[in-house]
């Protein structure tokens, strides 16, 4: 007799195994930080190699990022294509190949061509590890994402200390090989073990959506959740891209400069962790108002107490900045069909990142106009600016507009 599709057995047959897909996720998401930010490790050494000006520099950080954000849309339309696996294997394989590669290079073009090969395969694992975890999990996909989102924190932390030491102890060439074989035994793992999420894993969810357009809860949301994002990346990279100055400007040290840079990036790891479960409880609307609010509210603080209340308050300040994004991360898949997740991130990624990349020159510019205690005010005015947007949003999210 076939059992029906409710079938408690009959789910546990045909249901891939939820942990799998999310730490395998997670160990794909720190590689591919990791790698990412490893880059800013490696200026130096490369600066010091091959003569390069802060120019070639600035070059070399702008292949890989670009090559990552331009990519994120193919990569996702190639996973419809060959399966979130072996997207994630490739692009795994080809991140590990691009430093391999830098590690024979002899200058600045091998190193660009190199850093682009790295970026395009980086740029399969936004959209395809959140778009598996999120159709895995459905509904319940908000809290799994926020520790795939604090993860890629763990990998910007530890790959490039890890590369620090590597770089002291032998060769920088030999440093990298070392972090590319460890690449290539992540893309193994992937591929070995990483289930083949179906397309039809999200489709409760698929139904619900469905039903949430018809009343009303779906609709255009993806594009004010895109502007959430982008102005969201805005004001925390603007933000730290002035936060040294104001705390020199306080009297620190170089010293503990970099100790209160460390507890905003602690605060921002744990307002990650912390928001994606908040924001189920709390609803999408009423987090962002908190996250964003208290962001505005920090900055301001941030640039009139004193040095002492200021270090206090920086692992607050970085939980707001941080917290905001893992709640967005999380709406994703709400706006969009199961069978389009990975796109949704795709797009939703590419507006982040490109936002990351343009804000700190954007700023900068009004820095040098009226000044870095006024471009600081111009960061907590655009965060006081995704207000309207957190609210025409909640009409288009089911959790929220019931409570």
């Amino acid at each position: 007799m076939r059992l029906p599709v409710f079938s408690p057995l009959a789910m546990q047959e045909t249901a891939p195994p939820r942990r799998r897909v999310l730490w395998l996720s997670c160990v794909a998401h720190a590689m591919h930080d990791g790698y990412t930010d490893m880059i800013y490790a490696l200026l130096p050494v490369w600066q010091s190699e091959f003569g390069l000006d802060f120019a070639a520099l600035a070059i070399l950080r702008g292949i890989y990022a670009g090559t990552m954000a331009t990519l994120q849309l193919s990569a996702g339309r190639l996973a419809q294509h060959l399966g979130s696996r072996t997207t994630l294997t490739i692009g795994t394989l080809l991140a590990a190949l691009g430093y391999a590669i830098a590690g024979m290079s002899g200058g600045l073009l091998g190193l660009g061509v190199a850093l682009a090969i790295s970026g395009g395969g980086s740029s399969t694992q936004h959209p395809i590890a959140s778009g598996a975890v999120s159709r895995i999990y459905g509904r319940d996909a908000r809290g799994p994402l926020s520790i795939y989102n604090f993860s890629g924190d763990l990998g910007k932390s530890a790959l490039p200390a890890a590369i620090s030491l590597l770089v002291t102890l032998m060769p920088w060439r030999h440093a990298l090989w070392i972090v590319a074989g460890l690449g290539c035994v992540v893309a193994a793992v992937i591929a070995l073990w990483f289930p083949a999420v179906p397309r039809g894993a999200g489709k409760p969810r698929a139904k619900e959506h469905a039903s949430a357009r018809r009343s009303g809860t779906g609709g255009s949301g993806f594009p004010t959740l895109f502007s959430i994002g982008v102005l969201d990346t805005a004001v925390r990279m603007g933000l730290l891209t002035f936060l040294p100055f104001l705390l020199k400007a306080k009297g620190v040290s170089p010293q503990l400069l970099g100790t209160a840079l460390a507890l905003v990036f602690i605060g921002g790891a744990a307002g990650k962790f912390m928001c994606g479960w908040l924001g189920a409880r709390m609803g999408v609307a009423g987090t962002v108002l908190l996250t964003e609010g208290g962001t505005a509210a920090c900055i301001v603080a941030v640039m009139y107490l004193p040095l002492a209340l200021t270090m206090v308050l920086l692992p607050i300040l970085g939980m707001m900045l941080n917290g905001t994004s893992s709640v967005l991360y999380g709406t994703v898949p709400e706006m969009s069909a199961p069978e389009r997740t990975e796109r949704a991130f795709a797009i939703f990624y590419t507006g982040t990142i490109a936002s990351g990349a343009l804000s700190p020159v954007l700023y900068g510019f009004l820095g040098d106009r009226i000044g870095v205690h006024g471009a600081t005010y111009a960061t907590a005015l655009t965060a006081l600016a995704i207000f309207p947007l957190a609210l025409a949003l909640r009409p288009h999210l089911a959790d929220d507009s019931t409570g």
